[in-house]
């Protein structure tokens, strides 16, 4: 009698596996709008971050995602770390560079280093070689280090929290004007960043990655627990984030987006957090 009554439970376990799974390779496009101080004119950018080339996210998946991107013809692609996931080293990654070296933007494609790139690229020789690989694929690195890609807009990029060593005066020295969009792979990097930098891009949270139902988030890898995915804004202190428009920005608070990623670590499963490419339409503070 009760090997009867736990197939049901045991089915339902093996779907919502399934499910989980499933939902690895599925990605959702979300799309925001928002005001940021010293804009003139609006800019699209495409924001992507943590695809974890590796064990689960394979050649595949980074077409979609890069298919996707050129669809929506930003004006600008920053990715926001973690290309690789731990434990690729120093395999081959000519079918991840082949793929990025289809992105194509009129102001160009900016990256930075995430915690994973450091612990796959465990020497400098190996980071360095990497770097002039993506180079060649037409992504920057822009880590402690800005570019005036237009005359309203500074595109600038700090190293990994956790592992490179940050320099935000270095990101922001050639800064000749105009709104400045600051990649920093982890959100916990927002409590350094003062208010005037417009806005600053992060990922590496994943959202959770796996949300449960009454226990929440599995994946906490930001110390900051209230920065898992969305808008959030806070000096010292983070605010919980809200999906949507970030609206007036009160005096002393730095705003930033936290992407939920498009790939996974650890296991092949997501669950009440689809993977996403976010593209932000960004604008002047009066609406043109």
């Amino acid at each position: 009698m009760l090997r009867r009554a736990l197939i049901p439970l045991g089915w339902t376990a093996v779907s919502a596996l399934a499910l989980g799974v499933a939902n690895t390779y599925r990605f959702q496009i979300s799309t925001h709008r928002a005001p940021l101080r010293g804009l003139t004119r609006p800019v699209r950018v495409a924001h992507l971050s943590d695809l974890h080339y590796g064990v689960f996210m394979r050649r595949r998946s980074v077409r979609r995602w890069v298919q996707a991107t050129r669809r929506a013809q930003p004006d600008v692609i920053v990715v926001t770390g973690d290309f690789l996931d731990s434990g690729v080293g120093r395999r081959r990654h000519s079918t991840l560079l082949a793929e990025l070296a289809r992105l194509r933007a009129p102001l160009g494609v900016y990256a930075v280093w995430g915690n994973h790139d450091w612990t796959s690229l465990n020497t400098n020789a190996a980071r360095q070689r990497f770097a002039e690989q993506l180079q060649a694929a037409g992504v920057r690195l822009i880590n402690n280090a800005g570019v005036q890609v237009r005359d309203d807009l500074f595109v600038a990029g700090v190293d990994d929290w956790w592992f490179g060593q940050q320099d935000l005066d270095a990101a922001l020295r050639d800064h000749a004007g105009g709104a400045v969009v600051l990649l920093a792979h982890n959100p916990d990097y927002l409590s350094q960043v003062p208010a005037w930098v417009g806005l600053t891009l992060s990922g590496h949270t994943h959202g959770g990655q796996v949300r449960l139902p009454l226990i929440g988030p599995l994946k906490r890898r930001s110390t900051l627990l209230n920065v898992l995915r969305g808008w959030v804004r806070g000096d010292r202190v983070v605010q919980s984030p809200a999906e949507g428009t970030p609206g007036e920005i009160p005096a002393g608070q730095a705003l930033g987006f936290v992407s939920r990623g498009l790939g996974v670590t650890g296991v092949p499963l997501r669950w009440d957090c689809p993977a996403e490419l976010v593209i932000l339409e960004l604008h002047a503070p009066n609406g043109t």
